[in-house]
């Protein structure tokens, strides 16, 4: 893999690093979620620097730790290094730190976007990819290093027509609109950007 670079891509006025990035920008779109593209980077101290991919606004965390209108960081992976790790993990601790003074969220790692021809077997992958270890690097799918808990963690859309990131249990996937959320997992797979296409998002409800 070496000397292999991802292919920049546009996507409504932003020049994504990666072709992933771009697909998961139009899956938030499609679930009508608000973002912002790399909008600050930090100093993590020990000459470690992080830029994470995007910031959600608005986002209702449907799992043990149960809050609305939250903002929250998400880091797209598609591969994973030990310095992507040392980056992501330092953060997260960081932001979870219980000073007693903020009730911050961390930062949710995603991959590629999951496979499946219903919202059973995609969310099936996300299962696969969140409890796959690997020796200290941050699962991707899972909210560890988004409130602490070990846990898979489904992005999609709610009943209510809200983004939400759903705990790996039936008390929270009944809140899910299944129908909507597999729409968007589907539209951003199949959203094309050769020659110049643009992908028509449609918000699904």
């Amino acid at each position: 893999m070496n000397g292999l670079k991802a292919i920049e891509t546009e996507y409504k006025g932003y020049r994504f690093r990666s072709r992933l990035e771009a697909r998961w920008a139009v899956f938030f779109d499609a679930c009508g979620v608000s973002w912002e593209y790399e909008p600050e980077g930090y100093d993590l101290g020990n000459g470690l620097y992080y830029l994470p991919d995007f910031l959600l606004h608005g986002v209702t965390i449907n799992h043990a730790y149960h809050a609305k209108g939250r903002d929250l960081y998400v880091e797209v992976k598609g591969q994973m290094t030990d310095r992507d790790a040392a980056k992501i993990n330092r953060f997260a601790e960081l932001r979870l730190r219980d000073d007693g003074e903020s009730d911050d969220l961390g930062v949710l790692v995603v991959g590629n976007i999951p496979d499946g021809d219903n919202m059973d077997q995609i969310a099936w992958n996300i299962e696969d990819a969140a409890y796959d270890d690997h020796h200290g690097w941050p699962n991707a799918f899972n909210f560890e290093t988004v409130d602490g808990d070990y846990f898979a963690a489904h992005p999609g859309i709610g009943k209510d027509g809200t983004f939400q990131l759903f705990g790996d249990d039936s008390t929270y996937f009944w809140d899910m609109n299944k129908w909507a959320t597999e729409r968007a997992y589907r539209t951003a797979r199949q959203a094309r950007f050769e020659h110049g296409e643009t992908p028509k998002v449609r918000r699904y409800r």
